[in-house]
């Protein structure tokens, strides 16, 4: 697949989009331009799969059914300006010079760059054992992030943005504020240059990672059973977690692709018979109805506001 990706990318690159800066006096560009080519197509990949996928299950058996469908078409706006960028991709490449340098600097000093597959050397001879590896190490660390989004006040206003959607579909996966959404990529790219991730399997992760994601988002009346609740996060699981009754600091499965950190870490909610609905109580507005440029400036705004708060003075002691 990634082949065939290539290869359309350099036909498209040749044909269309060198003409096009040559006529625009652009061509400095063409290197970053060709990266945001590759970017593109993959997105699209995904925007295909999650359609055929999410989109049959949500018409096969929906949670809910509105009459209004506004709301779910500013996510449709955020899931064509994410995925045709892809964030962490592109905070991949522009931090592989420094993992290059630094583990040339490593290197020059006699030392093996500690990466996993220096640390566990049978993953060289074994590349798909090593991508399982690689899904795990980063899932581990979205749980964590996931944890932090709903802990820390101010990231969680940024948050509030994507669970305060109470008409939550497969295209909610991409309704974030656009800071929440740099912080995630930034966080997702430097963990997998921190563990060694190949170039080439990095974009594969990405696919299979959004693609499980908004699965998870689905309106579709699902669950994988009391096995396969555990080993994948499935609409039902993560339902819970954007059920209105959980949202900030007490919520529930907070796993991305794989319930077992809920599971070890206490958070997990298995009743395969709860679908909530969904949304933040009393949430602003202009983040729940609001077009995009509204709920990115109000989730800024209850950002800041969170920032500039200063934490309540204690209680005088009596006596």
């Amino acid at each position: 697949m990634i082949e065939l990706l290539d290869g359309l990318r350099a036909a498209l690159h040749e044909q269309y989009l060198i003409p096009l800066l040559y006529d625009l006096g652009l061509m400095n560009w063409e290197e970053e331009a060709f990266d945001w080519l590759g970017f593109a197509l993959l997105g699209l990949v995904q925007i295909a799969v999650c359609i055929a996928l999410c989109g049959g299950l949500e018409k096969w058996r929906p949670v809910e059914r509105w009459e209004d469908h506004r709301p779910v078409q500013t996510d449709i706006l955020y899931t064509v300006l994410i995925r045709l960028g892809v964030l962490p991709l592109a905070v991949f490449v522009l931090f592989r010079p420094l993992q290059v340098w630094l583990h040339g600097t490593v290197v020059d000093f006699g030392a093996v760059p500690p990466t996993l597959e220096s640390l566990v050397p049978p993953l060289r001879d074994h590349p798909l054992l090593a991508l399982l590896v690689y899904v795990v190490v980063l899932d581990f660390g979205e749980y964590w992030r996931h944890r932090l989004q709903h802990a820390i006040p101010w990231w969680w206003e940024l948050h509030a943005v994507h669970h305060a959607q109470k008409q939550m579909t497969f295209w909610t996966d991409d309704r974030n504020h656009l800071l929440d959404d740099a912080i995630a990529a930034a966080w997702l790219g430097l963990l997998a240059l921190a563990i060694g991730v190949p170039p080439a399997q990095f974009p594969v992760i990405v696919l299979v990672t959004r693609v499980v994601e908004s699965l998870s988002h689905a309106n579709a009346r699902l669950h994988f059973g009391r096995l396969g609740e555990r080993l994948v996060v499935s609409p039902r699981f993560h339902r819970a977690h954007h059920g209105e009754q959980a949202t900030e600091v007490q919520g529930v499965n907070y796993a991305v692709l794989l319930p077992v950190w809920d599971w070890i870490f206490g958070t997990a909610d298995w009743n395969r018979t709860r679908f909530p609905a969904t949304g933040v109580p009393g949430a602003d507005p202009a983040i729940v109805t609001g077009g995009f440029l509204a709920q990115q400036a109000a989730g800024l705004r209850a950002a800041v506001g969170r920032l500039r708060r200063r934490p309540a003075a204690p209680a005088p002691r009596e006596g």
